[in-house]
């Protein structure tokens, strides 16, 4: 028989399915203890209602459903993201073995995409019961430690007594779970879970190899904490945010998966099959003291950034194509002269794809008479330069971020001691990741202005706007303010959020790193780019209509020929945001530069001989 989770009258009660839903819903009411009447009932995966006359095999096993009496309200209601997520969820079935040094951006965004499971290497698991057993033996002793038989923050001088530890930790945990705003996203949610099952694994935090592997288990069965995503300034870590996860995983708040939905966090972990977090002394503050807010979120910032530096290169190039404009300024003795790393780099993406006698064009066909072209276009190597530059540099802080012990207390097994320090101070990731908005932000910068060159008639020799019949039709006019409202954003966004420092808990933590605004602006900042140069690639693939039957080089014809799979020309007006969506969706998905990177590498090995 099936099993089923159902919400009634705000309890949640487990079933073995009967032989029709009308009788599941029949039995709950009065497992409830409530009195039968009308009722209705809904999936919690996707909200669908359920007809009383269907037969029980709709349902699987470990389902959850809402049950509503008549004149009750649903609970609950499901954000169009987390409806999206469930809907498209697939259990994984890769793992990763995760030991706290070497973890990567890369691996961290998989992983909050759910396409890998959890599991912890053997040496891992010795260093983490190695680390408990000196936890133990201090509780044991009843000796006075930091966080273990003290308050916290202000309280650390305060003694607890040794009956009341659990409860010290418990109530850590509720006290911190403070946050205010919108819940991450599961997939914010799933890195944010790993990554603190990733600093744990390192073997320096005091925590029972039990607790981990129960977090692990939480994870791989996606069942995952309301986190608001406001709370915390980045020194004794991420606090609120840390709190809100754990206090989930100990079945208290709400959480979500993708067979549940939003629900009580008990009801979620035990429709699993998972057993609520009990925390034994030294837990809580392992689970919530770190930067791991800031660095799951700067990682995903930091690989979309990379993302979208790399294809602005190529948009860069399309519109220079469209304009006809030259190659002479990415000459590759020119950069030499000049060998800052990411110039060379952006420079040997432009000659790789612009023409060339691999890549002929039959646009420019080798002819150019204008002396030079407007910096926009001629200096791409520079300004997109450092944008690489800055992503490699913020990778290595990031890289490493994800990879320390940041909690405190830290525990060191083989000298038997514990040792308070500062590791969960965010000023490194902090300030990284507002030199990455700040790098990121000028490829809108300049994209922005490019797409002012197409637009206007007396830059471009092309229609103004890129639209026949100008005056009936505006074009891409309102496209090209809304490039510049982006980028006006943008300017605000950039203003470094680590340059600010309030002092908090009653002066004991009197330097703060506001890690977390910086991590959130520069998700915010790199969303902007990609939706700017979603503009500028839309431009540029419309200017290139006004040079047919003349094509670009077979690399950039194979980028317009991709963009036309999800947006026809523009013959005439039209909604135009579907289409900037269209085209944002596959700079997301990285599939301008899945089309050129062949023709890339092909003409890099010429070259190279």
């Amino acid at each position: 028989m099936l099993r089923v989770s159902v919400h009634v009258k705000g309890e949640w009660v487990a079933l073995m399915c009967g032989e029709s839903l009308l009788k599941l819903g029949q039995n709950a009411i009065a497992r409830r203890g409530a009195a039968q009447g009308k009722f209705k009932l809904r999936r919690r995966t996707d909200g669908a209602p359920l007809n009383l006359d269907e037969p029980i095999n709709v349902l699987r096993n470990n389902d959850f459903v809402e049950l509503v009496m008549e004149g009750d309200c649903w609970s609950y209601p499901t954000l169009p993201v987390f409806a999206t997520a469930q809907a498209t969820w697939t259990e994984p079935a890769q793992y990763i073995a995760l030991d706290g040094e070497s973890l990567t951006t890369e691996d961290l965004v998989r992983l909050g995409k759910g396409l890998l499971k959890i599991k912890l290497t053997k040496e891992s698991e010795k260093k983490v019961c190695d680390s408990r057993a000196v936890i133990d033996l201090i509780v044991k002793e009843n000796r006075v430690v930091y966080g273990i038989s003290t308050g916290f923050g202000k309280f650390a001088q305060t003694v607890v007594s040794s009956n009341q530890l659990k409860e010290l930790q418990d109530n850590l945990v509720r006290s911190h779970s403070a946050g205010v705003g919108a819940p991450l996203t599961p997939e914010r949610t799933r890195m944010l879970l790993a990554l603190r099952i990733n600093v744990l694994a390192k073997g320096f935090s005091g925590v029972s190899m039990e607790t981990l592997q129960a977090i692990i288990a939480a994870f791989n069965a996606s069942c995952l904490s309301w986190v608001p995503e406001q709370g915390t300034v980045g020194a004794c870590g991420d606090l609120a945010p840390l709190a809100h996860l754990t206090l989930g995983l100990m079945g208290e708040g709400l959480m979500w998966s993708p067979q549940s939905g939003w629900a009580d966090a008990k009801a979620v972990l035990e429709g699993h099959g998972l057993t609520p977090l009990i925390l034994k002394p030294k837990e809580g503050l392992a689970l919530i003291n770190g930067t791991q807010m800031i660095s799951s979120l700067g990682a995903e910032a930091l690989e979309r950034a990379q993302a979208i530096a790399r294809q602005a290169d190529i948009v860069a190039a399309l519109t220079l194509e469209s304009l006809k404009g030259t190659n002479k300024a990415f000459d590759k003795d020119l950069h030499a002269a000049k060998p800052q790393p990411g110039q060379i780099l952006v420079a040997s993406r432009l000659r790789s794809v612009l023409p060339s006698a691999l890549h002929p064009s039959e646009i420019t066909g080798g002819s150019y008479d204008r002396v030079q072209d407007a910096y926009t276009l001629r200096c791409c190597p520079q300004v997109h330069g450092i944008a690489n530059d800055t992503i490699a540099f913020v990778k290595n802080i990031l890289t490493t971020e994800l990879n320390s012990a940041t909690d405190n207390p830290l525990v060191f097994a083989e000298r038997g001691i514990t040792i308070s320090g500062g590791n969960f101070h965010g000023e490194y990731p902090a300030k990284a990741l507002d030199y990455l908005a700040i790098g990121v932000h000028e490829l809108a910068c300049i994209s922005e202005r490019r797409i002012e060159r197409l637009c206007n008639p007396s830059l471009s020799e092309l229609p103004a706007f890129l639209v026949n019949e100008g005056g009936l039709n505006s074009g891409f006019m309102i496209a090209h303010c809304t490039a510049a409202a982006l980028v006006s954003e943008n300017k605000g966004l950039c203003h470094p959020a680590s340059v600010d420092s309030l002092s908090t808990s009653a002066a004991t933590e009197d330097h703060v790193s506001m890690g977390g605004w910086a991590a959130r602006k520069a998700l915010r900042v790199v969303e902007h780019v990609e939706q700017v140069l979603a503009i500028e690639l839309l431009a540029a693939c419309q200017a290139l209509e006004f040079r047919l039957p003349q094509k670009t080089t077979p690399p950039l014809e194979e980028v317009r020929k991709l963009v036309r799979s999800v947006v026809r020309p523009w013959d005439k007006d039209r909604a135009m945001s579907p289409d900037i969506e269209a085209a944002h969706k596959l700079l997301l998905e990285e599939k301008v530069w899945a089309a050129v990177r062949p023709y890339m590498e092909k003409y890099m090995q010429q070259e190279g001989r």
